[in-house]
């Protein structure tokens, strides 16, 4: 029996953590269960520990041996096989510490190549990429006399140094206010874009640390940095303000060759800002001309760079995986019925464009990305173009090229656009031009696959994937095109399903830090994590939201039930505990109006704050969502999420506050079928009022099982059309299925009209919609395209149809075949390796397949109710 899959902090060999403890990780093949591990390991080539046999079957190690920076630690596991034997040790697998103190950086200085004035230059362009930065200026300035000034130029930055020495162990540690690309030989350092990566600037800032030791020469060896305005200045994707960090972009850079310590950035650095980079904005686009590649050759246009003030104690690792460039994607050019010329990726996703063509000097071209075409076939961005930021013109997610005379080559450095669709202008013959997109998305392993006899369901599931893969770069968005927002709603609903389909813890973990920094002294979460606009009151106001901020404990409780890592219940608990603070405050807050004053459960029932409620349920615009008062979603989370909380205090040993939380979920259990039901009963015509109480578990048994045949009534009712919103269509065909009503869920889930699922991949979706009409049956598009929010269905087919139902603990495997979509077979790499389950049908018999990994006991239970439990191999059941 051999360990494979080795992994450090859920990566293969990572360098440059920062971490206090190291979460060690592995499967294992040829034999049936793990017995006992041990664990040697080596720190820099010294014996640093070894476990000994320990008797375990458990396939995790918390290393909470203090490191030092720099210490580089080799690990191999061997384990014994339910014989007793002893297997092979498996390879030696690394990791190695970053700069722990912010003394290691003291070398180094912060530096840039702006010197406080706007840049001198003989070639002036207009702000066309960023009309909208004008226009939230121009309705913010405070004073009449303050100036806009247009979107900045690049900054490029170098520095010749000497190696006389070996180059082994030659690290680059690199951090940035803004976005750097790094050169060393004129070589690009690392495969990770758009570094350092997004995070509230305000308590960290990431650094990354690079092996160059195959970059680097004996003598003279040249260093280049260039510099962008990233998440730390540039437009924001809610309200375009700009700055949100500073006004100020800047870097710090130290290489060291064996620990010590050869190059740093310091004033003996020059700056240049008249290279190709005219202008460049993370949400708007770029300006680049081409004819300035030859920057460095023009000694004239350098100067001494700005030494900014020492500033260490924010620099922190990323601990997490890189965001890079993933499938690449050539275009089809078309001609829209308006002429124009539009390159069809036939994808939907994040990224940017590259091209090679040739040109003429000085001619352009200009290229405007999209989601869609609209109802005549034409591009379109007004989809995305949001209800009053966007409109009257705003050119928006466009890149805008200066040719130089012959090959012209291009891709983008410091923007990433969401689209499919993109509109090419130019004067030029683009015949031999190549476009070719690169999606781009934090380096995520897929995990998951679920392929059905319906292929209007498989491409669903496709949707979904690359809703996921468009919106997790470095933290999970809302959207790539409009807000690009780290919602707390949508992380929240979705996490399960993330999980599941894509490797993501570490995306999850550094998105919960940006949660931790931005809850308010009352507890109050806000929406968005990192902030993505200038704080206000109306910010402050929503940030108490129930079902969003409640993601603060449901989304780290998801991943320890995948990954049984209790240090991510640790490092939320206290913002948990403020949170959960806070419903209780809002509960016992009476309301203006008369609201059951006499019931015994008043101070555990919510009839005050403002809500986002169902958020995008069909029939109910934005404002009759938050207007609703959404008192009976308050009361529930309230309960919900005090359950949540009591199993985290007892996985974490605090037996009193989990007694404390499991009453005071139990108490507004009450108080909701005291203040919402009629005698325990839901009486409504909103499917999510049935949903909610259900999947929460707020009924009795009898009152639930009333409240889940009164929900498959309203779906049939509505013809098995969808009336949910954001919260609960994760759940609707969970809470039909579990109750007995596996046809009605199905049907819903194969409805092709709107609202439904499928309605939008017979419209030729490639990733999710934000709303069900996201393209209506005119054609006529609107709201983001790419919204991961409604795929959360995926975990149910995963978890449902083919009853993988995952967990650290205790793993279920309880499938619910239907004919009506011919087959099923889902796979899904879980931390403890792959299982499979699948059924089909032959004639009256129906087929039930399970695979389950080595030191893997699963129950499986059967349509019919038979229980088996089983463990590694393969197993087929009949009934």
């Amino acid at each position: 029996m051999r360990a494979i899959n080795c992994k450090t902090e859920y990566m293969t060999n990572p360098i440059g953590l920062d971490t206090e403890s190291e979460f060690l990780s592995w499967n294992c093949e040829d034999g049936k269960f793990q017995t006992a591990y041990r664990i040697e390991a080596l720190c820099d080539g010294e014996a640093f520990f070894d476990t000994g046999k320990v008797i375990s079957d458990k396939m995790t190690y918390l290393i909470e041996k203090k490191l030092r920076s720099r210490d580089k630690v080799s690990w191999r596991v061997c384990i014994w096989d339910e014989n007793d034997e002893c297997g092979k040790w498996s390879e030696y697998n690394t990791f190695e510490m970053g700069l722990l103190q912010s003394e290691d950086w003291r070398e180094a200085a912060w530096i840039s190549h702006e010197t406080g004035s706007i840049p001198e230059d003989d070639e002036k362009f207009s702000d066309e990429i960023n009309r909208l930065a004008r226009k939230a200026f121009e309705k913010k300035k405070k004073e009449e006399s303050e100036k806009y000034l247009p979107h900045m130029p690049a900054g490029y930055l170098r520095k010749s140094f000497e190696i006389s020495e070996a180059k082994e162990n030659a690290r680059l540690y690199i951090s940035a206010k803004g976005l750097y690309e790094a050169y060393i030989n004129g070589v690009r350092v690392g495969s990770e874009v758009l570094t350092p990566g997004r995070s509230n600037y305000n308590f960290e800032i990431k650094y990354q640390t690079y092996d160059v030791e195959k970059l680097l020469k004996n003598g003279i060896n040249d260093i280049e940095i260039i510099l962008g305005d990233g998440w730390y200045r540039s437009t924001s994707g809610v309200d375009g303000d700009r700055n949100l960090y500073g006004d100020t972009i800047s870097v710090i850079a130290k290489l060291e060759v064996g620990k010590k310590p050869v190059m740093v950035t310091d004033d003996s650095w020059e700056a240049c800002t008249v290279g190709p980079i005219a202008q460049n904005d993370m949400e708007q686009g770029e300006v680049f001309d081409a004819r300035r590649e030859d920057y460095r050759e023009k000694s004239e246009l350098w100067y001494p760079v700005n030494v900014l003030d020492a500033d260490y104690n924010l620099l922190k690792a990323g601990n997490m995986v890189p965001v890079v460039e993933n499938e690449i994607f050539t275009g089809k050019l078309m001609t829209t019925p308006n002429g124009e010329r539009v390159i069809d990726f036939g994808q939907n996703l994040a990224g940017y464009v590259e091209f090679t063509l040739t040109g003429e000097a000085g001619k352009t071209v200009t290229l405007l990305h999209g989601e869609t075409l609209d109802e005549n076939g034409n591009f379109t961005q007004e989809n995305f173009e949001d209800r009053v930021r966007h409109k009257e013109g705003g050119a928006y997610q466009m890149v805008y090229y200066i040719c130089k005379t012959g090959k012209n080559h291009y891709k983008p450095h410091f923007t990433v656009m969401g689209f499919r669709y993109v509109k090419v202008i130019t004067e030029l013959n683009l015949e031999g031009a190549v476009f070719t997109a690169h999606a781009v998305y934090s380096k995520m392993e897929k995990t998951a696959d679920f392929v059905c006899g319906n292929t209007l369901v498989n491409r669903l599931v496709e949707n979904s994937l690359w809703s996921q893969k468009g919106n997790f770069l470095d933290i999970p968005t809302d959207c790539p095109t409009r807000e690009r927002a780290g919602w707390t709603g949508d992380a929240g609903i979705y996490a399960d399903t993330g999980l599941m389909i894509m490797d993501s813890v570490t995306v999850f973990r550094h998105w919960l830090k940006q949660c931790r920094y931005g809850q308010y002294e009352d507890g109050r979460i806000a929406n968005i994590a990192p902030p993505n606009n200038r704080p206000g009151m109306i910010s402050k106001m929503l940030a108490g939201s129930v079902g969003w901020g409640d993601a603060c404990i449901i989304v780290p409780y998801e991943i320890y039930k995948k990954t049984g890592d209790e240090r991510i219940l640790k490092e939320n608990y206290e913002m948990m505990k403020k949170w959960y603070a806070f419903l209780e405050n809002t509960a016992k807050a009476q309301g203006d109006k008369e609201f059951k004053k006499n019931t015994k459960y008043r101070d555990y029932t919510f009839e005050t704050g403002i809500n986002y409620g169902e958020w995008c349920e069909p029939g109910m615009v934005p404002e009759q969502s938050m207007r609703n008062g959404n008192y009976d979603v308050g009361t529930a989370y309230f309960s919900y999420s005090g359950n949540l909380l009591s199993k985290i205090a007892k996985v974490l040993g605090f037996e009193k506050d989990s007694a404390y939380y499991e009453e005071t979920s139990e108490k507004a259990k009450k108080a909701f079928i005291e203040s919402f039901t009629e005698d325990g009963e839901i009486n409504s015509n909103r499917q999510c009022q049935y949903v909610r109480p259900i999947v929460f578990g707020l009924l009795s048994a009898e009152k639930e099982k009333t409240a889940a045949y009164k929900l498959k009534r309203l779906v049939e009712e509505m013809e098995y059309h969808l009336n949910t919103g954001f919260l609960t269509t994760p759940h609707i065909c969970e809470a039909l299925a579990e109750n007995g009503y596996e046809d009605a869920a199905y049907k819903l889930l194969l409805q092709e009209d709107m609202p439904g699922w499928l309605y939008s991949v017979k419209k030729g979706a490639t990733t999710i919609w934000e709303t069900w009409d996201g393209i209506d049956k005119d054609g006529v598009p609107k709201d983001s395209l790419n919204h991961y929010s409604y795929g959360a269905v995926v975990g149910w087919l995963l978890n449902g149809v083919c009853g993988i139902k995952y967990s650290d603990r205790e793993t279920v495997i309880k499938p619910i075949p239907n004919r009506i979509i011919g087959h099923a077979a889902a796979e899904y790499s879980s931390p403890k390796g792959i299982i499979k389950s699948g059924w089909r049908y032959e004639g009256e018999k129906c087929i039930i397949s399970v695979e389950i990994p080595c030191n893997m006991r699963v129950k499986v239970i059967m349509p019919n109710g038979r229980e088996y439990i089983i463990g590694p191999g393969k197993r087929n059941f009949e009934i």
